[in-house]
């Protein structure tokens, strides 16, 4: 397996914003993404999203690291969740719920395949 190496996520060049799938409410969240996507179906980025709330739509177990801003995650079956820059959380696959987001996020990720 290779070393994949995302240097200083904090200032990584992203795409252009996009909507997220699922938007609940206004205003419309916007994402943009770094990603790579390996041969062994792991795909690891940095993600950043403007302010909204939304369904989370990755599916994949997920671990992430918050490099800035504040969110909250609400779990269909649990408590919510408040979340600033500096956290870091795994999500176990098939976590449902919603994202709200107060202040700007951009966090690196990694995903497993199914």
């Amino acid at each position: 397996m290779s070393i994949t190496l995302l240097p200083q996520c904090g200032d990584l060049p992203l795409s252009a914003p996009s909507p997220v799938a699922m938007p609940l409410g206004l205003p419309h969240a916007a994402t943009r993404v770094h990603a790579v996507e390996r041969p062994d179906g792991v795909e690891t980025g940095v993600w950043e999203c403007s302010p909204g709330r939304w369904r989370r739509q990755i599916m994949q177990a997920e671990f992430c690291h918050f490099i800035q801003g504040r969110c909250r995650f609400i779990p269909d079956d649990g408590e919510a969740i408040d979340i600033r820059a500096g956290d870091a959380l795994f999500f176990p696959a098939n976590s449902a719920g919603v994202w709200e987001v107060t202040e700007t996020v951009r966090k690196s990720y990694v995903l497993w395949p199914d």
